[in-house]
């Protein structure tokens, strides 16, 4: 870690014990003495940390004593042992509840048997025990896995039948083991959504969004604040430390345009005002409708920096509190531990591209761990008011933007290649650009019913998305 270059928070808690966040708090406290990166000494709201899934492992065969594959006397008793040792080192935040099922029967009397488990896992090591039909029934989250030359006939039967009987079943057919674990850890996300805060800073009596839908269907709690709490967080703000966060953003600038250093400032109190606000409700994530407080002169200051930074920490910062952006936002900082860019996309059919335009953006694109990208500290662009960062996103790389409608029940998704950094004075500061991945005709087909938001993050995430989207009972639409 260089202290002189990289930002460390004192939690990150999508991903750390309290044992680890202590550490990690001496280490700030440490660095920060020796002239580092700002940081602070507040209470972790770890709670998240302790959120576990409880997962019925359900191993399928029928007796090896049978001619059948993977052939007559295999070990299943070895394979079985082979693989949950594996699954438990790869995925430690889980709870593995083993079990062996060899036919229907013993499949229904587990599935009546009322435990709590947040879903199962149907590990087909041979075929024809017409379990996983059963369990796949069931109404909880199931995955199937193919342990492949083993369970590939009773697999792909009995997922085509549950896929077409519209069940809450995912899949894993795949000789790569990493992609099993990536199926598993979307039972995580789902756990930890269910146990997470969403606090959405506004005056607005409709919230950005369906707040019982994302209730009812995820179990995300959502609060509502207003702008005299959310200003008064801002007016208690140390200034000093203000002024360190100021410096230190500047300081790693490649330039500033406009803002002033009393712009930059302001930002950074409005930071330590959204920290508080989020310390004080225990929430992973804060929305702020920013232009409506603003350009009514409810707010001193835009949170545009303080996104930015929230984003690249492992949090979720989102503009305009738009709710339905801040949860997919927040789904995928657990399933990808990656931040998410949201934007007001403009489609350029010349080049095949969709150009990803706003005033907020994470300059550590590929999560807290990962290396940070070049950025200016602009104004924001409608106004010309305030402080953001215009972040220089990698190149050649692809992205993946989502959009998740709970009343629905539905994801919309697709795909492109980062092509370059528009500079460009009109709309927003940041414009990604990428090349489209499909039919940019067929892009430009489903704006009226989702709205403009969109939200990107880097790497392919699409099989990891659709496993979360089955295991969730949505549906998928594909809009390139």
């Amino acid at each position: 870690m260089n202290s002189q270059k990289d930002l460390v928070r004192t939690s990150q808690p999508y991903c750390v014990g309290r044992r680890e966040f202590m550490v990690g708090c001496a280490a700030c406290a440490s660095m920060f003495a020796l002239g580092g990166s700002p940081s602070f000494a507040g209470e972790c709201r770890a709670d998240i940390c302790c959120v576990r899934p409880r997962l019925r492992l359900v191993f399928t065969h029928i007796s090896p004593d049978t001619p059948t594959w993977p052939n007559i006397g295999y070990d299943y008793e070895g394979r079985k042992a082979e693989l949950t040792a594996k699954l438990q080192e790869a995925c430690p935040a889980v709870e593995f509840l083993p079990v062996t099922v060899q036919n229907r029967t013993e499949a229904e009397n587990l599935v009546k048997s009322g435990e709590d488990i947040d879903g199962y896992i149907v590990y087909m090591l041979g075929i024809w025990t017409g379990a996983p039909q059963v369990i796949g029934a069931s109404g909880k989250p199931t995955l199937f896995v193919d342990d492949l030359y083993g369970g590939s006939g009773e697999f792909l039967t009995a997922y085509s039948a549950a896929k077409r009987n519209r069940q809450r079943v995912a899949y894993v057919s795949s000789s790569r083991f990493e992609d099993v674990v990536r199926g598993v850890k979307c039972f995580e996300c789902i756990k930890k959504l269910q146990a997470s805060t969403i606090v959405d800073v506004t005056d607005q009596e409709k919230l950005r969004g369906d707040v019982d839908a994302i209730r009812d269907v995820f179990g995300v709690k959502i609060l509502q604040v207003k702008s005299p709490e959310m200003n008064a967080a801002y007016e208690k703000a140390d200034r000093k430390e203000a002024a360190k966060w100021a410096r230190f953003w500047t300081r790693k600038a490649r330039k500033v345009v406009e803002p002033t250093p009393e712009d930059i400032e302001k930002s950074a109190a409005f930071y330590l005002a959204m920290w508080d606000i989020m310390q004080q409700y225990g929430a992973q994530a804060i929305a702020v409708d920013c232009l409506g407080l603003f350009y009514g002169g409810k707010l001193s200051a835009y949170p545009c920096m303080g996104f930015t930074q929230l984003n690249n920490d492992g949090y979720v910062g989102a503009c305009e509190g738009d709710l339905p952006s801040t949860l997919t936002m927040l789904m995928m900082t657990y399933l990808a531990g990656v931040p998410g860019y949201i934007s007001d996309p403009v489609i350029d059919t010349s080049k095949n591209q969709i150009i990803y335009a706003h005033c907020v953006a994470p300059t550590k694109v590929f999560g807290p761990n990962g290396k940070s990208n070049p950025y200016h500290i602009r104004s924001h662009s409608e106004d010309r008011k305030g402080a953001c960062v215009r972040s220089l996103m990698p190149l050649g790389e692809t992205v993946t933007t989502l959009e998740i409608i709970s009343s629905r029940k539905q994801i919309i998704f697709h795909q492109g290649v980062t092509v370059e950094n528009i500079d460009e004075d009109k709309a927003c500061r940041n414009k990604l650009a990428a090349e489209v991945k499909g039919d940019i005709n067929k892009l430009l087909s489903e704006w009226d019913r989702w709205g403009w938001h969109r939200v990107t993050f880097y790497g392919d995430h699409k099989q990891s998305v659709r496993t979360l989207n089955d295991l969730m009972g949505f549906e998928l639409i594909e809009e390139a």
